[in-house]
C-alpha cells in the first residue's frame, strides 16, 4: 500500500511517501507564504506519486493563534486537494503518531526520528524535520491500517 504522509504547516509542509516499509520520496514544500502555491504542489504530489491512501496530522493547540490559523489555513488546502483527488484521506493526532512508532505519547521529536530511521531502514534520519514527521504520519497510516486488515 503506497500511503502519503503530509505534515502541514504555512511556510513548511512535509511530505513523505512509503509502501509496505520502503521509502519512495520524501521533502518539504515551501510555497513562500502563498496557498494557490501550495495547492499546486499537493496535487502534484498526488498525480506522481498516485498513492493509495493520504495521512495528514491533525491541527492541535498550539500558543500562537495567528500561527495556528495558518496552519490551520494550509490544511485546508491539503485536505481540498485531498478530496479534490478522491483518495482515502486518514489523519492523526501528534499523540497517535508518537504511540504508533514508539509505544509512547510523550515520546520526543528525535525518539520519533529515530524509529522512522530504525521501521524504514534508512541511513540516517530524514532532513528536515517536516519530512522525518511526515514519513512519521505515514507510517502510523500504515501500521493502522495494518491492524484494521488483520482484524477483519
Amino acid at each position: 500500500m503506497k500511503t502519503l504522509g503530509i505534515d502541514p504547516g504555512y511556510a513548511i509542509t512535509g511530505f513523505g511517501v512509503i509502501e509496505d516499509d520502503k521509502v519512495i520520496d520524501y521533502g518539504c514544500i515551501r510555497p513562500k507564504n502563498q496557498l494557490i502555491t501550495l495547492q499546486k504542489e499537493i496535487q502534484a504530489l498526488l498525480l506522481k506519486h498516485k498513492p493509495d491512501a493520504v495521512a495528514v496530522e491533525k491541527l492541535f493547540f498550539s500558543r500562537n493563534v495567528t500561527t495556528a490559523l495558518r496552519v490551520g489555513e494550509a490544511r485546508g488546502v491539503i485536505l481540498f486537494c485531498i478530496e479534490q483527488s478522491g483518495i482515502p484521506l486518514a489523519e492523526y493526532t501528534p499523540l497517535e503518531v508518537k504511540m504508533a512508532l514508539t509505544g509512547y505519547g510523550r515520546a520526543d521529536k528525535h525518539q520519533v526520528q529515530q524509529m522512522v530511521k530504525a521501521i524504514l531502514k534508512l541511513d540516517s534520519i530524514p532532513k528536515p524535520d517536516d519530512a522525518a514527521d511526515a514519513l512519521a504520519i505515514a507510517v502510523c497510516h500504515l501500521n493502522s491500517y495494518k491492524i484494521k486488515e488483520l482484524a477483519r
